[in-house]
């Protein structure tokens, strides 16, 4: 071999392996962590973890491929959250997908460092996740799920399809900034409408009979179930108990209504996870949380369940109806 011949191969080969390098280390398995406050066998938790994989796999991320998925499900306890929390961050994934404010919170307390992509998580600024929508300046980022003004629409729609209600119970999270604001925006617009708002918090299922069953003395009472975690962790109790007490009752998410619920106005959560899906891929491909600014809903859903209003002895206004995205018969 001539020595120029030989110098240029040696060459080659000095350039050639740091892109192989490269390459390999492109292909690496990342790492994500999942932290969900839902029960690892609830169809809503099984159906937004679908719609997260959905998005991955559209953009290139294969679980079990070139990604491996570490979960955590919290089933809404306060101290299970703490300590999935504390295990996640424990195996240093390259970024976290968390759901709703506590879990976040929790994830927070434990990591100021690695990559938090959240969902579902209202007034995350108030609620000390991130210091801006626009520009988070920490290690947390991700989507909420409404202005705290959508709320009212909750007790407007509610009126609209039982014109006669004078007293409502709306449900609160004393452990959740984003509950007390949805609260505050319902309040803000009820003496206009001759509504007595009462809310009552939720924290288990003894706790929410109860309430209700003390709640329910007339045929002019009505029940808002605000975006907390419950409106899902508890979504069937509360369908069943707004029947027992033949509550109109109005809720954060299409799921509400199609397990039975009259109406609900909010948005198409399973979107919001297939977004949360963009915001992680970005970050594993180098993206810094304080690069992605936080995103709310650009649109919302109104589903009306008829066989429920029949139960209940409500005919829905055919505006109302023709306003509708979704209409169960």
């Amino acid at each position: 071999m001539r020595r120029r011949d030989f110098i240029g191969l040696i060459g080659g080969t000095i350039v050639f392996r740091p892109a192989e390098a490269g390459a390999q280390q492109r292909q690496r398995t990342r790492r994500i962590g999942v932290l969900m406050p839902l029960a690892g066998d609830d169809p809503v938790a099984r159906a937004r973890i679908g719609a997260f994989l959905e998005g991955l796999h559209q953009l290139g991320w294969i679980d079990g491929g070139n990604i491996q998925i570490e979960y955590r499900w919290a089933v809404g306890d306060a101290e299970r959250t703490r300590r999935d929390a504390a295990e996640l961050v424990a195996l240093a994934p390259d970024v976290i997908m968390v759901t709703s404010s506590l879990p976040t919170v929790s994830l927070q307390r434990a990591t100021r460092t690695l990559p938090i992509v959240f969902v579902l998580v209202a007034d995350p600024v108030g609620a000390g996740v991130t210091d801006s929508m626009a520009r988070p300046s920490g290690n947390a980022t991700g989507f909420t799920p409404f202005e705290f003004t959508t709320a009212a629409k909750y007790l407007e729609l509610l009126k609209e399809i039982a014109p006669g209600l004078t007293r409502v119970a709306v449900t609160i999270d004393n452990n959740a900034v984003g509950a007390i604001g949805q609260l505050e925006a319902i309040r803000s617009v009820a003496p206009t409408m001759g509504v007595e708002i009462s809310p009552f918090d939720v924290r288990d299922a003894g706790e929410i009979e109860r309430a209700l069953a003390a709640f329910a003395r007339g045929s002019d009472e009505g029940l808002i179930v605000t975006a907390i975690a419950a409106a899902n962790i508890h979504r069937d109790l509360f369908i069943s108990l707004a029947q027992r007490h033949r509550l109109p009752a109005i809720y954060p998410y299409r799921t509400n209504v199609t397990a039975g619920g009259l109406v609900c106005y909010g948005p198409d959560q399973f979107e919001i996870y297939r977004r949360a899906a963009g915001y992680v891929d970005r970050i594993l491909k180098g993206a810094r949380p304080a690069d992605l600014p936080v995103q709310a809903p650009t649109k919302y859903e109104l589903a009306i369940n008829l066989k429920t209003a029949k139960s209940l002895g409500l005919t829905v206004p055919p505006a109302l109806l023709a306003r509708a995205d979704e209409v169960i018969e």
